[in-house]
């Protein structure tokens, strides 16, 4: 998962993306100070079982 978390006289806004190539796109046509982000979870991998 992808995040793009950009920084406004607004406020702080969110926004989540399962591909990459999106999230770059949005990213790019977003002005102002902005974060690109990819989130990965734990429970995407197995675990390894230890002896």
């Amino acid at each position: 998962m992808w995040v793009l978390t950009h920084y406004s006289e607004a406020g702080i806004k969110m926004y989540e993306f399962d591909n990459k190539e999106e999230a770059k796109e949005k990213y790019k046509n977003t002005p102002g100070n902005k974060i690109f982000s990819e989130v990965i979870y734990f429970t995407d991998f197995p675990v390894p079982e230890f002896v």
